[in-house]
């Protein structure tokens, strides 16, 4: 099989063969030059992009990773299978807060998928978050009250002893006095350290920040509905330039002026695109239950706690929050891709020891030894709407064809 696409960023002509199930890539020269800053190259609908990364994934198409009694691996392989449909080669799956036992068994249902290297090459990692969060209504979101705790160091061993070492992404609430040595613990260990869900103080966030705390989850949600004008804890992580953030662009957790705004702040080369998708993330819209709590998934894709406007997670597709991005931030393509590829490759190997091997990198179609040099990547369709994935590969490997 051949694919006749253009590269996401350049515009070049880009070929791509498929024999006996592994990827080849085929760059022709045409001594074009990289499309300026602004501009879009692509004006074929079919293009070729670096694999799209997730790095908060709570669960998908009915399969919930914090349940971990009704979780089977076959259940994993689904979640896993459809996000690679969607072009998404990596994503973390995401454990919230619960008690001891149930997280502990929501650890060990994952590490033993991920040793599965059919679907453990999508997974290249574990993000925890919580339950070290704010007990306020606002900050704390939908995570149980009753499961909210301060950070306990010889916990989160216990954790990461059954996960096998596979958390590589903690967020918590740096509002705790125990904040700033579990955070240099954290990162000691390897593990990179988020602040979400918090109410903290100016000085609690500089002092995490100094403690190594490098990235925001979800910034600008997980906060109270009113807060003081300034300073508070969105505008001090706005500010600090230490600290990648993390943006749910749905239309629903941020309105488009709030996007806009944040990612100008920050610059894009310090946002990260995730879609803090729940288990009812591509079902149909409705009422369901998750974690013994009832939800709607309304017409218009917004996760709520059923009977009440408030958010419970998001439904959201990561090719759409990067179609989003464009439309509400003025982010030219190209940028946005990488907003949800690159960036999070990137913060994931300086922060939390985890390499991903992005393509499209070109090889020989006489070579075979060099096909897996492709690394992960994704061909979609592209329309002003939406992206939809035709081709999917990771490490080499397709993983998904339409």
């Amino acid at each position: 099989m051949k694919l006749h696409t253009i590269h996401y960023r350049t515009g070049e002509p880009v070929e791509i063969s498929v024999v006996n199930g592994r990827a080849q890539v085929h760059v022709k020269e045409t001594g074009r030059q990289q499309a300026p800053e602004g501009a879009d190259p692509t004006a074929s609908t079919h293009i070729v992009t670096p694999g799209l990364i997730d790095l908060q994934l709570n669960g998908f198409v009915g399969v919930d990773f914090n349940r971990p009694d009704d979780l089977g691996e076959g259940d994993i392989a689904k979640a896993v299978a459809a996000q690679r449909a969607l072009g998404i080669t990596h994503f973390l799956p995401t454990v919230t807060t619960n008690s001891f036992e149930h997280i502990d068994r929501a650890m060990a249902k994952l590490a033993q998928a991920m040793s599965d290297p059919s679907i453990g090459s999508s997974m290249p990692a574990i993000h925890l978050e919580g339950p070290y969060f704010s007990p306020e209504d606002g900050p704390r979101g939908a995570h149980p009250l009753q499961h909210v705790r301060a950070p306990n160091w010889d916990e989160f061993q216990r954790w990461q002893e059954t996960a096998g070492g596979a958390i590589r992404l903690v967020t918590l609430s740096v509002h705790y006095p125990e904040s700033p040595e579990f955070i240099r613990r954290l990162v000691a260990s390897g593990v990179a350290a988020s602040i979400g869900h918090t109410h903290a103080t100016t000085d609690q966030i500089k002092a995490a920040i100094d403690a190594g705390a490098t990235l925001s989850t979800h910034l600008g949600n997980g906060s109270h509905d009113q807060i003081k004008r300034h300073p508070n804890y969105i505008w001090d992580q706005l500010a600090a330039d230490d600290l990648v953030a993390t943006l749910i662009v749905d239309g629903h957790h941020l309105p488009p002026a709030v996007v806009k705004s944040m990612v100008r702040a920050k610059t894009p080369e310090r946002v990260i695109l995730i879609s803090d998708s729940v288990s009812v993330a591509g079902l149909p819209p409705g009422r369901y239950n998750t974690i013994g709590v009832e939800v709607e998934l309304t017409q218009d894709g917004a996760v709520r706690l059923a009977g009440t406007p408030y958010l419970s997670g998001a439904a959201l597709e990561l090719p759409q929050a990067i179609v989003n991005t464009c439309a509400f931030a003025n982010v030219p393509f190209p940028q946005a891709v990488e907003m949800a590829s690159h960036h999070a490759a990137r913060y994931l190997a300086e922060h939390a020891h985890t390499s991903i091997h992005l393509g499209p990198n070109p090889t020989h179609a006489t070579d075979e030894a060099r096909t897996a040099d492709v690394g992960s990547f994704a061909v979609f369709e592209r329309t002003a709407e939406r992206l939809r994935a035709l081709l999917t590969v990771v490490d080499g490997v397709v993983v998904y064809q339409a």
